[in-house]
């Protein structure tokens, strides 16, 4: 197991570099109530004072009560300022201006409120001079189990080479609220949408691969085929250079 008090200090050093760096006086990042952004608001509250953790429920009932009330509980131990952004709204307007043009297909249609998340903390962030904060772990990173330009968009990641495993371990050793650890991980883009239930293989079993390449071959064909498909999401765009005679 990792020594957590050194990761902790680490990582808040990392955390302060990046704003110095950048000449920014402050973070922002979206609070969804689950394990990563629990861990990401922990330690960027240690690391600078003004953090702002921002909630942005988008039609799912799970975004609204569960989450809300996990997310709003680690906000309240760990003293971070916290708002609400509710994008139910936007993401009705933006599909039904879509749909007038284009039939959306469901993948399109979930991946909306990631990108509108997005959308949102770079005008927060901008709006305060402040960095967007990432909060996808390894695993997910891995798997390619993340939004283009969504929730695959930031300034810095301060957790990105953390496993679920890890990420869950790191939070009962900062004793976060028990209900983020104990929770089914899921983005809650739809109703009943769980993180493994959606990619059909768990995150022990994504683990065990990452770091010990083991597996039942059932697991090991899902993860890597999810792999190898997602890889271009972690390519920069593709940009023309012109050739020279």
């Amino acid at each position: 197991m990792r020594d957590y008090q050194q990761e902790f200090d680490n990582r808040v050093a990392f955390i302060r570099d990046c704003l110095e760096k950048a000449h920014c006086g402050g973070l922002v990042y979206g609070n969804s109530g689950g394990k990563d952004s629990a861990l990401v608001g922990i330690l960027c509250k240690a690391a600078c004072e003004n953090t702002l953790g921002v909630m942005m429920p988008c039609q799912s009932k799970r975004n609204f009560g569960e989450d809300m009330e996990d997310g709003l509980a680690v906000a309240k131990q760990f003293h971070i300022d916290t708002i609400t952004v509710d994008l139910t709204g936007a993401k009705e307007a933006m599909l039904g201006e879509i749909k007038e043009a284009v039939e959306v297909t469901e993948g399109a249609d979930k991946n909306i409120a990631p990108r509108l998340r997005m959308t949102t903390l770079y005008a927060i962030g901008q709006s305060r001079g402040a960095l967007v904060v990432g909060t996808g772990n390894r695993s997910e990173r891995y798997t390619g189990y993340f939004t283009k330009w969504g929730d695959g968009a930031f300034d810095l990641n301060p957790i990105s080479d953390l496993t679920v495993t890890e990420i869950y371990e790191f939070l009962t050793f900062l004793k976060a609220p028990e209900n983020i650890i104990q929770k089914a991980p899921s983005a809650g883009l739809f109703e009943g949408q769980t993180d493994e239930k959606e990619m059909g293989v768990t995150y022990k079993e994504i683990d065990q691969y990452i770091t010990e390449k083991t597996g039942s071959p059932q697991a090991v064909e899902k993860i890597v085929s999810m792999h190898n498909r997602s890889a271009h999401k972690l390519q920069p765009a593709k940009l023309y250079h012109p050739i020279e005679e």
